[in-house]
């Protein structure tokens, strides 16, 4: 049985109802305010509710990935950033090492011709509902899955000026 709860949702609380497994959607009169509807604004509904769309996807750009020709030049790009970064590289990875929690520069060619932007969502399946309908496909074969079943990264399918778009629930 899933719920969709619509007494006392706002912007501030809306995501913490989202988090619950039994919770398929939320509504509110937040988005449509009387004072709204009194005066017919209906840009600003359209404003309140795209603003909890994005509230509810909390897109957030989490990492770029630089694709390198081998293991070596990914070391070299490595301390290039770290040193620009003033820090370290860390999280060294068979595939990759990250430097700080901005960069992942990529052992070999990855996906996209430069490499990969990495997209953070509150939840893969709603941002895969909401992108699909605006026209965007995604990889299935990218799909990876967390320990309860819900999906935690895929890929679009999409060159984005060289790049791969990835997005993860973190």
């Amino acid at each position: 049985m899933k719920f969709m709860p619509t007494g006392g949702i706002n912007l501030n609380n809306m995501n913490e109802y989202l988090s619950f497994k039994k919770i398929i959607a939320c509504g509110g009169s937040f988005m449509v305010s009387g004072s709204l509807l009194d005066n017919n604004d209906w840009a600003g509904v359209t404003a309140l509710t795209r603003e909890a769309v994005k509230t509810m996807l909390g897109f957030k750009l989490l990492h770029i990935g630089i694709n390198s020709e081998n293991e070596t030049k990914a070391a070299e790009t490595a301390k290039l950033l770290a040193e620009l970064m003033g820090c370290e590289p860390e999280r060294d990875n068979p595939k990759s090492v990250f430097v700080g929690s901005e960069f992942e520069v990529m052992k070999s060619q990855a996906a996209g011709k430069c490499g990969h932007i990495a997209i953070r969502t509150n939840s893969i399946e709603r941002a895969m509902y909401y992108l699909t309908k605006k026209g965007f496909k995604f990889l299935p074969d990218t799909i990876t899955y967390d320990e309860n079943g819900k999906i935690k990264f895929i890929y679009i399918d999409a060159d984005f000026g060289g790049f791969a778009i990835h997005l993860i629930k973190d």
